[in-house]
């Protein structure tokens, strides 16, 4: 059976407790869309983990953890999760999606120089290049992991890349240029460190399917930040709902059997954009203070959440 954990509202509505719950019952579990630039908090009897990337099945011997396809994989930020993971005395069986693609430096820094020019008019972004990742992988320049693994079409693509953004950097940012074989170097680095994980995960989760596994589908970020159905422009940048986990994770529509929706007594946001109601004030502070596991403080950023 394969079941769905959304987000009711902005995000940090207790996702990652819930999600920890049902990973107990689950064989796999898949995050399926966002990246790094959003958390789940899991506290359990191994301790208090504040994941970014690792799917929040991490916690279980038993339990096969996938990043998908549709995730923005940060390898650098998912190696250094995972070693976070095995000092607790965690080894979680971990297999990455061939066709998930790589989050750049270029896209954090490109992330970060859009905030800076848009001024008081800044998305709130958590700068992690979430946005240029996304534009990247929908203009058809993005690198999937796959593509770490030929380095001629790699060589040719960061060539094509390069001649875009630097016109950018340039001309818009006024920024430093990007390097072809500095971006190679960065790529062969990637490819090591990523190679023990790469899988072709669709195929495995279609026989997962027909040996009857328990499969949970983990998403990031709550359905208010949906890109189609949210509070647009101020949202996220891949699709936070239920449906795209069939997309995200590969797997077909008829098998999602159970949809979890997470809500909580009030609302918390991060960033900027539109909020049904809000508080402030002494008043917003005491709940801020008292929500949550650790207070309503975001686990990528840290900062205060809106309530």
């Amino acid at each position: 059976m394969v079941r769905a954990i959304v987000g009711a509202n902005w995000g940090d509505e207790g996702k990652g407790k819930i999600t920890d719950v049902f990973a107990e019952k689950s064989d796999i579990v898949i995050r399926f869309q966002g990246g790094a630039n959003a958390g789940h908090t899991i506290i359990n009897e191994h301790g208090r983990f504040a994941l970014h990337l690792m799917p929040s099945g991490i916690c279980y011997n038993h339990t096969t953890c996938i990043i998908g396809n549709g995730v923005a994989l940060d390898i650098n930020k998912f190696i250094n999760e995972l070693e976070d993971v095995k000092k607790a005395g965690l080894n979680p069986k971990l297999l990455v999606s061939d066709r998930a693609q790589i989050l750049m430096p270029y896209h954090i820094l490109l992330d970060t120089y859009e905030e800076e020019r848009l001024g008081k008019n800044a998305f709130g972004s958590t700068k992690s290049g979430i946005a240029p990742f996304f534009s990247d992988k929908y203009s058809k320049i993005g690198i999937q992991v796959n593509e770490l693994f030929d380095d001629e079409s790699l060589k040719a693509k960061l060539k094509n890349i390069c001649t875009l953004k630097n016109l950018i950097l340039e001309h818009v940012y006024h920024k430093p240029l990007l390097n072809e074989d500095d971006l190679f170097n960065t790529c062969v680095e990637y490819r090591e460190k990523i190679k023990p994980y790469v899988c072709d995960t669709h195929k495995y989760i279609a026989q997962a399917l027909k040996d009857g596994k328990n499969i949970l589908l983990e998403g990031q970020l709550g359905t208010l930040k949906d890109p189609d159905f949210g509070i647009y422009p101020m949202v996220t940048s891949s699709s936070t709902l239920a449906g795209y986990g069939c997309v995200g994770a590969g797997i077909p529509p008829h098998e999602v059997k159970d949809i979890v929706v997470v809500t909580k007594a009030y609302s918390s946001a991060v960033g900027a954009g539109e909020f049904v109601s809000e508080i402030f004030g002494d008043e917003a502070q005491e709940l801020r203070i008292h929500g949550g596991d650790k207070g309503e403080f975001g686990a990528t950023t840290g900062r205060p959440r809106r309530v």
